[in-house]
């Protein structure tokens, strides 16, 4: 699969000429590597909230916490700028404890003052727990400033269990230059966007009414409290160098980080097989490529857990993907592990079951229960039987419905994406195979594949799944606004098919129950009783199949030992955050 920024769609247009270097470095030397959440794009402003911003995730933008992506329990942390932290056991309380030697680039401290802007410039962002809809689920109600290391976030009455790591997760940058972004009267503003009514309607349309003015504000330069500061960019690389006033600038070795930019996978391995970085996030690779990726001397691998799994999926409001026997038939034809090698052969294993969840969590949420779900393998005869319990007809060799029209399964992806063409190609002369008139279409880029599948035009397409680690995310995929429905004010409601973003079309109730409450539920329950609701969405999942999980990726890393050791070592929990974080716990070490 080409580059994913946060589930969507990297499309990098510039050159790689590197940035070059002057005077005389340290014995640190120059880390290089790329940037996995972004293009670089040498004209953008300097600006963790602007998308394509001249900032680096873990090396010179901070949050307050980085996550330790834990199979089960999504509140596990690392410390950030958040040296500490403390919640009630209903997050209704967060407090946040700065490190008290915490400094930005230009030598003066980092303050509850920054957080508490950072907060605000968020605000007019929205989403996550900073947002103005009155009512949604898991807000924040109030911030206040204890002291000058201390910050306490209260959540509002309508609770979620995602607050406190939605609140670890808070971009933080300094109140000495973004703090003239928001009006004096901001605080006051949102107070009163939390109301309803025409004043607060007012009040809300003022606050979101500065996120362009956030997002295109630029400064004249990097103020970092992160253990790098950006030096210069052009449009083939960034270059950062080390901030002296980091709080624990002893562990951080290199004294400079060349990112790379690059315009498509092919890039990226052409650096890897000639050894420029010292390290690279995901990549979908071939096997050929792979074997001269590994034949370059210092390049190694490392493997570890990665919350996403690739699906078919279907448009439930469309005939006869509204039949479960259809989908069940549809399953037993397609061979996962066949469908895995040709795709991801190096970053994906065949899915054991479908269950909405990535094999590694499902084995920890289901227990003994996973081994009772119907792992659909490969049985033409099942399938004839599924089919024909579906009302179709095989004629002359070729299947069809009982009316006499033909039944020609279209399977759409984006074109971009070229592990997802190799599987649609697979699945479909799969499906060939057994009578089933099936083919494939692309869609330009990964955008307007999703705009085609939000306005239902797909049959059949490809949807990223199992995002967890958090239960409800995972189960918000399948049963969330995707499939109807959506949570406003803290009230939960069903589009029908085609209206509001409803593509999958899935019937509100299944033999008398909701998914998409219970997957709601998941958002209030205690541990014990969210293994219980997994449990009843996996069942009803395996049984009903809104998709066909395909394959379960594999967080494949590249890194160097050529220049640099002390790399995360397989299945580590930090594999999944950025190598700058590697450096702030101490992991990276000269060769």
């Amino acid at each position: 699969m080409k580059r994913l920024t946060a589930i969507a769609a990297l499309a990098v247009v510039a050159t790689a000429t590197a940035c070059g270097t002057t005077g005389t470095t340290s014995s640190g030397g120059i880390y290089t590597t790329i940037d996995g959440a972004k293009q670089i794009d040498a004209s953008a402003p300097i600006n963790p909230f602007n998308p394509q911003g001249s900032t680096f995730v873990g090396y010179d933008t901070m949050s307050l916490g980085w996550p330790k992506n834990d199979l089960m329990n999504p509140d596990l942390f690392y410390p950030g700028l958040a040296g500490s932290w403390s919640a009630t056991p209903d997050q209704g309380e967060v407090v946040i404890h700065l490190r008290p030697n915490a400094r930005w680039s230009d030598g003066k401290p980092v303050t509850s003052k920054d957080v508490r802007t950072s907060i605000g410039l968020a605000y007019t962002q929205g989403g996550s727990a900073y947002t103005v809809n009155a009512g949604a689920a898991g807000a924040a109600a109030d911030v206040v400033i204890v002291d000058d290391k201390t910050v306490k976030i209260t959540q509002g009455a309508n609770r979620s269990n995602a607050f406190l790591r939605n609140v670890l997760s808070t971009v933080v940058v300094p109140d000495h230059v973004y703090g003239g972004l928001l009006p004096a009267t901001f605080w006051r503003t949102l107070q009163d966007a939390r109301g309803t009514g025409p004043a607060a309607d007012k009040a809300k349309t003022e606050i979101t009414g500065l996120s362009q003015k956030v997002i295109t504000f630029s400064p004249r330069q990097d103020v970092s409290a992160g253990p790098f500061v950006l030096e210069r960019v052009n449009p083939g690389a960034a270059l950062l160098k080390r901030n002296p006033y980091f709080y624990d600038a002893a562990k951080i070795v290199p004294d400079k980080v060349k990112v790379l930019n690059y315009t498509g996978n092919e890039q990226i391995w052409n650096y890897l097989v000639s050894g420029k970085l010292d390290s690279a996030p995901f990549t979908a690779v071939p096997a050929a490529v792979m074997a001269r990726i590994k034949a370059t001397a210092g390049n190694e691998i490392r493997k570890g857990y990665s919350p996403v799994a690739a699906s078919m999926a279907f448009n439930q409001s469309r005939k006869p993907y509204d039949n479960a026997h259809v989908r069940r038939a549809l399953a037993y034809l397609i061979d996962r592990g066949q469908v895995t090698r040709v795709a991801s052969p190096e970053a994906g294993t065949p899915s054991i079951a479908t269950t909405g969840i990535h094999g590694s969590a499902a084995k920890a949420w289901l227990g003994p229960g996973l081994a009772g779900l119907n792992p659909y393998n490969v049985d033409p005869a099942k399938a004839d039987q599924e089919l024909r319990a579906a009302g179709m007809v095989k004629r002359k060799g070729q299947w069809g419905f009982a009316d006499g029209k033909p039944w020609q399964v279209r399977l759409t992806v984006p074109a971009e994406f070229s592990d997802w063409v190799a599987a649609a190609k697979s699945i479909t002369s799969q499906l060939n195979d057994h009578g089933i008139d099936a083919s494939v279409t692309t869609s330009a880029d990964y955008t307007l594949y999703l705009e085609e599948l939000a306005s239902g035009k797909l049959d059949v397409g490809f949807w990223l799944m199992a995002l967890g680690p958090s239960p409800y995310n995972i189960y918000q995929r399948l049963y969330g606004s995707a499939n109807g429905w959506s949570l406003l004010a803290g009230r939960l409601t069903h589009s029908p098919p085609g209206k509001d973003g409803n593509w999958m079309g899935g019937p509100e109730k299944i033999g008398g129950v909701n998914p998409g409450e219970l997957t709601n539920r998941l958002n209030l329950a205690t541990p014990e009783e969210q293994k219980k609701i997994v449990g009843t969405l996996a069942r009803l999942t395996n049984e009903q199949l809104p998709v066909i999980q395909l394959y379960d990726y594999v967080n494949t890393q590249f890194v160097n030992t050529s220049r640099y050791t002390g790399w995360p070592p397989h299945d580590s929990e930090a594999l999944r955050l950025p190598a700058g974080v590697w450096m702030q716990l101490g992991m990276i070490e000269k060769k």
